[in-house]
């Protein structure tokens, strides 16, 4: 098999919907809605709720 000389580089896009972005925001929602249930637990009742 032939192997190229000049391999391309890829160039990421800078906004959009994209593989790695989605990920990220999934992630940080994520820890976003573990830390507001810790916080709830430790509160004994809902964060908006007195």
């Amino acid at each position: 098999m032939i192997e190229p000389k000049l391999i391309p580089k890829r160039i990421l896009p800078r906004y959009g919907f994209h593989g790695h972005t989605e990920k990220l925001n999934g992630r940080l929602a994520m820890i976003g809605f573990i830390a507001l249930v810790i916080l709830e637990i430790k509160l004994g009742h809902g964060l908006l709720v007195r």
